[in-house]
């Protein structure tokens, strides 16, 4: 087969596995690994968002090899780029948060976990490769574990553009997009023709998603400082969140949405035919007292199979305390009694950083603190 070939025959088996995109990125023999100098540029200021320090305690983030896959895989020549919607069935979000209090999970975490689904894909397509391409050669897939800028891959694949709130969206399908990658040693044809554009930044003069951030977590358009990001907070830092930025945190426990929420491009975006990302009753909008009582064992069975684990059982606990104290809650209501009874509880944990941020959530539901706006 002809590089041309290969890569068609690869986008269409990738569709019929499932993905509802598909692009190649052919890895260049200069300085720029995608060849191009606007590419070039994105990979120079990686290194820049690093050294401010907008990655927070992601250390993977600083691994070198991300500023050039061609350093992951010896002989490495392609990136294969996939992309598969989750966007979620439509659901009355605003009829069951009113039955406060209630904590919110990120759409991404409402199925099953994403890696494993969108590996098993990554798996079948390679297996596929290895039949049906006729020679030999290597290749390492990846689900977010590899260290490779997905979203910029993504882009020169011409999957979508990079928005002002970081994410890649698609004209077609929006933002709600999970994202897996092939580096392989194959000879591909580059979806983008050489010296072609890639896909155009539609956001215009839109700035919803950057006023609409309660936290202000981007310094600029196109610029995220992920130690003021919601999804940061809740998910990656372990230690305690900062108290100036609790009260802007609303109900989240795990994750955000907020920036593709108010994003014009998701108003019409498909709903995902994968039976796999469909909320399960138990981890949408749960409720808070839930979330606070939860034994280890009892956050290992709730959230067994799903992406949000990796917040860990402390992570959310400490975050369900930020979310209860967040709430409108009555204090004449025998819930805000239940409540002010497992918050005293946890304020006497061995784990300081539950028992900061109990001490904390019951100052300020008894009315020791000032309330959020």
């Amino acid at each position: 087969m002809t590089p041309s070939e290969k890569t068609g025959w690869i986008r269409e088996r990738a569709g019929g596995l499932g993905f509802d995109l598909c692009g190649v990125v052919s890895l260049g023999c200069g300085s720029d690994p995608f060849g191009g100098d606007e590419a070039l540029d994105e990979f120079a200021r990686f290194p820049e968002w690093l050294a401010r320090g907008y990655a927070g305690e992601m250390n993977y983030l600083h691994d070198g090899r991300r500023g050039d896959p061609r350093r992951i895989l010896e002989g490495a020549r392609s990136l294969i780029v996939v992309a598969m919607n989750y966007n979620a069935p439509p659901l009355n979000t605003a009829a069951v948060l009113e039955e406060a209090p209630r904590a919110w999970i990120s759409r991404y975490a409402w199925g099953e976990d994403y890696h494993g689904v969108i590996q098993e894909k990554l798996r079948a397509l390679l297996a596929e490769m290895r039949i049906h391409l006729f020679e030999p050669f290597e290749a390492r897939a990846y689900v977010d574990t590899g260290p490779i800028l997905e979203r910029v891959a993504a882009k020169y694949a011409g999957l979508g553009w990079l928005a002002k709130n970081t994410c890649l969206i698609n004209a077609r399908l929006g933002s709600w997009l999970f994202l897996g990658v092939i580096i392989t040693t194959l000879d591909l044809e580059p979806t983008l023709a050489p010296g072609a554009s890639p896909p155009a930044d539609l956001c215009g003069t839109c700035t919803r998603c950057l006023e609409a951030c309660p936290t202000h977590a981007f310094p600029q358009p196109y610029v995220l400082d992920a130690r003021l990001c919601i999804s940061y907070l809740t998910i990656e830092l372990r230690g305690s969140i900062p108290e100036e930025l609790r009260p802007r945190m609303g109900n989240a426990a795990i994750g955000c949405d907020i920036c593709q929420d108010v994003c014009p491009w998701n108003r019409k975006a498909p709903v995902t035919t994968v039976a796999s990302f469909h909320p399960r009753d138990s981890l949408f909008a749960p409720e808070i007292e839930s979330l606070l009582s939860l034994s280890p064992q009892g956050f290992s069975t709730l959230f067994r199979g799903s992406a949000a684990k990796r917040a860990k059982w402390r992570g959310l606990v400490r975050n369900a305390c930020v979310a209860v104290a967040n709430s409108t809650l009555p204090r004449s209501s025998p819930t805000y009694r239940r409540i002010e009874r497992l918050l005293d509880t946890l304020a006497g944990s061995e784990d300081p950083v539950i028992a900061e941020h109990a001490r904390w959530a019951l100052a300020r539901i008894s009315g020791g603190a000032e309330r959020p706006d």
